[in-house]
């Protein structure tokens, strides 16, 4: 027994969606179509802002750096949840875990912030849209993506902090497919009742306060417009409700994860999926497919590409 209480997990264990080989295989077949979207959409969406001129201004900054936070968090899990689904022993080792834990928060951190500054773009381009460039020149979208990019490195720094050094003697079967904090902490040989509540009331704290503020930024800035003019209020709710359904589709899961008290395993799978497959799928769609200009610019490269390979 004292031997076992000074062993070392190597590695952990994933129990995995399901048990049933049909449903893994279809989960297979529907992970990897939507991946492949995530990867293609999301990377040619970087690409058409990077080699667009006619998109090189504040707004199409920011949402190619949501398009690439959106493909890195996808590829942190996706993947791995995908080649698990062939095997029936699905295992990780405790770096892999650990690194994955680091950068689903370090992503997840930084998409946060980002929401915020995409929020503030529009407010100064809704209702202060004559000082627009001056306020959001190039040093100001500078700021916003590199504040964005280290308080998400300060926040999962700050949350593996908490974990890195904890002892694990067994069990090592984490119950679901990529490693989370709240899970990895429960598997400790020690009471983690207060480093639990610790990790998740961060977790759950900002996410519940950066989605307030997100939602406080687009009242006002309908509120404002609505004073002016009552007409330009529809064009800002349909300007506005992109914004609304990624933050939707973002922060809803996140915050069941840290704030509902209650564990529901199937449903924080669900969730999870939702999080790491289907909301980096729909936030090119959410963006590009509204976009007159974007989709221009998109068929510009495609006609470029063809033209180019056509050439070699």
């Amino acid at each position: 027994m004292n031997k076992l209480n000074h062993s070392t997990v190597s590695e952990f264990v994933f129990l995995g969606i399901s048990s049933s080989w049909t449903i893994q295989l279809g989960l297979f077949v529907f992970a990897s179509i939507f991946y492949v979207a995530v990867v293609v959409g999301n990377s040619f969406i970087v690409l058409t802002v990077s080699y667009d001129s006619h998109l090189h201004s504040p707004m199409y900054f920011l949402l190619a750096n949501l398009s690439l936070i959106d493909l890195c968090l996808s590829t942190v899990a996706v993947p791995k949840m995908i080649s698990d689904l062939l095997y029936e022993r699905k295992t990780i080792s405790f770096q892999g875990c650990i690194t994955q834990i680091f950068f689903i928060h370090f992503m997840g951190g930084t998409e946060m912030v980002l929401l915020i500054s995409m929020a503030f773009d529009r407010y100064i381009a809704i209702c202060k849209p004559l000082h627009y460039l001056t306020i959001m020149n190039p040093k100001m979208c500078i700021f916003l993506q590199v504040s964005s990019w280290a308080i998400g490195l300060i926040h999962s720094s700050t949350q593996l902090a908490f974990v890195v050094n904890l002892p694990f003697c067994g069990p090592n079967e984490i119950d679901s497919f990529y490693c989370d904090l709240p899970r990895f902490i429960k598997l400790a040989c020690m009471d983690t009742y207060k480093l639990e509540f610790i990790v998740t009331a961060n977790s759950g704290f900002i996410s519940i306060g950066s989605m307030f503020l997100l939602f406080m930024s687009y009242i006002y800035i309908l509120v404002s417009v609505q004073k002016h003019s009552s007409s330009g209020l529809s064009k800002a709710l349909s300007t506005l409700s992109a914004h609304v359904s990624v933050v939707v589709l973002f922060f809803g899961p996140c915050i069941f994860f840290y704030v509902w008290p209650f564990p529901t395993m199937p449903v924080d799978k669900f969730l999870a999926i939702i999080d790491l497959i289907i909301t980096p799928f729909l936030n090119p769609s959410i963006y590009t497919f509204r976009n007159n200009e974007m989709k221009t610019a998109m068929r510009r490269l495609s006609s470029q590409l063809v033209s180019f390979r056509n050439i070699l």
